[in-house]
């Protein structure tokens, strides 16, 4: 049961992730469906990284991935609380903890000739490992950093959402456009060229990259927080995101 469960979750994902990313930001449908991305994307983790326990190891370190980069993005944009405490002290384990793992695995595969059952050399496999494992210590870096002197404001903090929310979409969407037969079940032939399956990977990097750019330097900007029932934060951050580039 949990495979429909775990596809429906990332296909849900992929399309949120797509609405929250192109939305006005701040606006309610930006705020709704990064939430709703956030669920879809812990479910699709999580799924995963139980069937990974039969499957492979593949599979449950991206699920992990893919659960650490959604919800330490959402709880860059929440009130500082001592759950977010927790979830942040909790994910930085984690992505020590995966960091270890991804570093020990590159190391091996790179040292390892020949192909997969996939097809894919050993030592890309390696290289693409330990990429990964280096992100991953860059991102428990920071995870670290906040616990120390709390979370940033303004672009800084922005960023920190942003990019992560980036990378946990980036999951999903590779997970499903770099398998050729899961996207002739659901797009037509001419869309299941490797070129067009690298397309949408390849849109996803560059709109990330361009809010970076666009939020860089902005060292004031508030970050659209709900702090109480009324939603007066939230509405206050909504305007904020509207005066700001884009």
């Amino acid at each position: 049961m949990l495979l429909p469960i775990h596809v429906v979750a990332g296909g849900l994902a992929i399309v949120l992730g797509a609405v929250a990313l192109l939305a006005k930001k701040g606006g309610t449908v930006h705020r709704r469906g990064g939430v709703l991305f956030v669920w879809s994307m812990l479910v699709m983790g999580i799924t995963a990284s139980v069937l990974g326990l039969r499957r492979g190891p593949g599979d449950l370190v991206a699920g992990l991935l893919a659960a650490y980069f959604a919800g330490t993005a959402w709880t860059t944009v929440r009130p500082t609380s001592p759950w977010t405490r927790r979830i942040n002290g909790s994910a930085l384990a984690v992505a020590v903890g995966l960091a270890l793992l991804m570093l020990a695995g590159g190391v091996k595969f790179i040292n390892t000739p020949g192909l997969n059952s996939a097809g894919v050399p050993f030592r890309t496999i390696g290289v693409m490992s330990l990429v990964i494992a280096t992100l991953l210590l860059v991102a428990a870096a920071g995870d670290l950093r906040i616990m120390r002197s709390g979370m940033p404001r303004g672009g800084p903090r922005l960023a920190r959402h942003l990019w992560r929310m980036c990378f946990a979409l980036l999951i999903a969407a590779g997970s499903f456009f770099s398998i050729r037969e899961r996207v002739a079940k659901v797009l037509p032939e001419p869309f299941t060229s490797a070129p067009m399956r690298a397309l949408p990977i390849l849109l996803l990097l560059g709109t990330m990259l361009y809010w970076l750019w666009r939020i860089q330097g902005r060292r004031t900007l508030p970050v659209p927080v709900r702090h109480d029932r009324a939603g007066s934060a939230a509405r206050a951050g909504a305007n904020a995101w509207r005066e700001s580039p884009g």
